[in-house]
């Protein structure tokens, strides 16, 4: 007979056998699929909770009698917090693999274009407006990545948090490349300035309802509002329009060939955002209990955000018109973006 904690007298680790003991697989949780990935293994209840085999209560809570992590800290609700899955797998070694091999590539491009003289054929008014408002859109990445790194504390189980804080990761990565890639083709561009990002970030008209979009979400509380707000809302119409149906567009045409490989990378990170973040929300809107509310809930979000983020838009419109080179228009990429957050909030089954 197999013995047992009670049968030699011990809790430690080892000091019985039971079936599973030499397994290097996790049994206590349901796995997606037929077996547990990887990611789950380190991920599932790593974060305790008192309502799953944490028999003892919070070990840790705070002054005012609530534990280390609370279920209000968003106005959402759920039935089951931790069904959530994040598809993109990723977890601590995964995603240290991949932003250093981004780093890697982002790096060697800059490496080789700066040897090959790249920065000074640029267009004279291209590198006035990558001086201006690339400088500028750094901000925007840094603010983003504040609030979705605040925001990662007060989730209610890991696989959620780990989610939001490789977001955080990649929007601040994004945001320290832009500002070493600009400080080093800078070196090879008289008359270039630094600070002109950031004057521009504070001071532009042009900026100022991104800053005020931007600092909203910032501001908010609620820590999956946070979530929503960046990926389901202020990317499509927002980020993707200036990365994508701008930089990306208008570089090459004004003899940018680097640019481009240097924010690319954000639409793959994005790519991988929105993904997780829609599979959560759809668990929440088609929440057997609690679906109907969280609906309610996320429509006013995308009306309050979607306001903020049409009036960030539509306040850097002038920028489209300043290159010398025009390829793209932007009625037409503000087309494509109401496009896109029409196809996401259709997932969702949500309306504008």
């Amino acid at each position: 007979m197999p013995a047992t904690s009670s049968s030699v007298g011990s809790g430690a680790a080892g000091a019985a056998i039971f079936a599973g003991s030499a397994s290097r697989k996790y049994r206590y949780f349901e796995p997606r699929g037929k077996r547990a990935t990887h990611y789950e293994d380190v991920t599932v209840d790593v974060q305790p909770d008192p309502e799953r085999y944490l028999i003892q209560d919070w070990i840790i809570s705070f002054a005012d009698g609530k534990g280390a992590y609370v279920k209000d800290n968003t106005r959402a609700q759920s039935s089951n917090w931790h069904a959530f899955r994040a598809p993109d797998q990723e977890w601590e070694r995964t995603h240290y693999q991949r932003q250093s091999k981004i780093e890697t590539m982002v790096q060697a491009v800059i490496a080789n274009a700066r040897k090959a003289g790249a920065p000074q054929a640029f267009d004279r008014v291209w590198q006035t407006i990558l001086q201006k408002h690339l400088g500028a859109w750094k901000h925007v990445e840094f603010g983003l990545g504040t609030s979705l790194m605040q925001a990662q504390r007060y989730g209610y189980t890991q696989m959620i948090n780990n989610a939001t804080l490789t977001n955080s990761s990649y929007k601040m990565r994004l945001c320290q490349d832009i500002t070493l890639y600009l400080a080093e083709i800078g070196m090879d561009i008289p008359g270039w300035d630094d600070d002109l990002g950031k004057k521009t970030w504070l001071e532009d008209p042009i900026w100022q309802p991104t800053r005020e979009a931007v600092e909203t979400i910032m501001g908010t509380e609620d820590y999956l509002e946070q979530y929503f707000a960046i990926n389901i809302i202020f990317e499509p119409l927002v980020g993707e329009l200036f990365r994508s149906g701008f930089l990306m567009q208008a570089a090459a045409a004004n003899n940018d060939f680097v640019t481009p490989p240097v924010i690319s990378a954000a639409e793959a990170d994005y790519e991988r955002n929105l993904a997780n973040t829609i599979d959560l929300m759809y668990l929440l809107v088609n929440d057997e209990q609690y679906g109907k509310e969280n609906r309610a809930l996320f429509e006013g979000w995308v009306k309050k955000h979607g306001a903020l983020a049409d009036k960030a838009a539509a306040g850097l419109q002038p920028i489209w018109s300043q290159p010398h080179s025009k390829p793209v228009s932007f009625e037409h990429v503000r087309t494509v973006s109401h496009e896109r957050i029409a196809q996401i909030l259709g997932e969702l089954g949500l309306s504008r």
